[in-house]
């Protein structure tokens, strides 16, 4: 309640007031409170879980990220050796001193063998930035199904409320099929399907 006596409350609260000032034992109400607190129980752990998994797939992907920047550090490198490699080729083919050609056809080969340990290495870097994308968009994948999930107990609760305003056996019957649509799209999430 505000400083100022005024008070704001949706109809399903208004409900339970009125039952609990007035002494009611209405088997409807209590029916329909109980089930709205564990549906709304139940949507805090999955949205929870929702939230989870999105700071997952965020952080997974800043993984891939970084690996995908380590990588093209590494094909930069590579491409420095083989521009290194080929002023050597250059070199030997430019001097006319045998011993200066020897020099830089051994420059060339070092660099060779360098640019191929590079590759190896930028390879195994990319191999790494792709796994970490495969891993965030799994990650993002079960979080649509808790967000899917936890929109389904919403639509639950906000249906109960109906039920209760209007006393109608038929919406919790909808109440019980959408949570149980949310309750099955929980499981698909908890099983990473």
């Amino acid at each position: 309640m505000s400083e100022g006596g005024f008070h704001v409350h949706g109809p399903h609260d208004h409900q339970l007031e009125h039952a609990a000032e007035h002494g009611s034992t209405d088997a409807f109400s209590g029916r329909i409170a109980v089930m709205t607190a564990i549906l709304a129980t139940v949507g805090a752990v999955m949205s929870y879980q929702g939230g989870a998994t999105q700071s997952n797939a965020a952080l997974f992907k800043n993984n891939a990220a970084i690996k995908k920047t380590e990588a093209a550090n590494q094909w930069a490198y590579y491409q420095s050796k083989s521009s290194k490699q080929n002023l050597a080729e250059l070199g030997m083919t430019l001097t006319t001193l045998p011993d200066k050609q020897e020099f830089y056809k051994a420059e060339a080969a070092r660099y060779d063998r360098e640019k191929k340990d590079i590759q190896v290495a930028a390879q195994k870097i990319e191999a790494e930035a792709k796994d970490w994308d495969q891993k965030s968009d799994a990650q993002l994948h079960v979080h649509h199904r808790w967000a899917q999930a936890t929109t389904a107990l919403q639509i639950a609760i906000a249906l109960s409320a109906i039920a209760l305003l209007t006393r109608r056996d038929w919406l919790v019957w909808g109440v019980y099929g959408v949570a149980g649509l949310g309750a099955a799209l929980g499981g698909l999430a908890l099983a990473h399907i």
